[in-house]
């Protein structure tokens, strides 16, 4: 007697878990933790298919990776020279002297070096000519008296504020695009 309740049960959640499925469109979410660093865990929502395929959400991974940016800034003090974290995207880039960045020498620090972040901006000169403009956002001293936790804080600082510098930018051209007629053959 209890088995077949207990099998009803399952039925029944099962039609439940279909319709569900029905209603959202072919997708099933689920939240997956994953880790950017080894002490900051993220969750984002995955989309699994009825295929089985994965697909991320990356509104979600904007969302988390500005909030950590944000995080960053506090902890960083990058306040102090930009006190508006809203305008610290306004930057057109941002760099790191004292640390590599390539892949080549990614996280090494360059021995004699200062540790900065620099923002870069460009500024009209006398004559209305836009010239490049380079604003310390942040000094960390000597290179070779450089924390490693704080090091890291740091490339994950610059990394993370480009990741969502790159957002914006795909944003920007979105926009450029809906603006053109398009065509009745497009490729998106």
């Amino acid at each position: 007697m209890m088995s077949s309740s207990l099998d009803k049960l399952k039925a029944l959640s099962s039609r439940l878990e279909e319709k569900l499925e029905k209603k959202e469109g072919s997708f099933k979410t689920v939240v997956k933790e994953v880790r950017v660093s080894e002490k900051v865990p993220v969750a984002i929502p995955v989309k699994i298919d009825s295929e089985g395929k994965i697909n991320v959400g990356f509104e979600q991974v904007r969302k988390e990776n500005k909030k950590r940016v944000e995080i960053l800034y506090e902890k960083l003090k990058i306040f102090e020279k930009s006190p508006d974290f809203s305008n610290v995207f306004i930057y057109k880039a941002m760099n790191l002297s004292g640390i590599g960045l390539k892949e080549e020498d990614f996280g090494e620090v360059r021995e004699g070096k200062y540790i900065q972040i620099i923002a870069i901006t460009y500024e009209p000169d006398k004559n209305g000519k836009k010239k490049a403009k380079n604003i310390s956002l942040g000094y960390f001293g000597k290179a070779e008296s450089l924390d490693s936790e704080l090091k890291n804080e740091i490339i994950e600082f610059v990394l993370r504020w480009r990741y969502e510098k790159a957002f914006q930018n795909v944003e920007h051209y979105k926009d450029l695009i809906a603006k053109v007629d398009k065509p009745t053959q497009t490729l998106f």
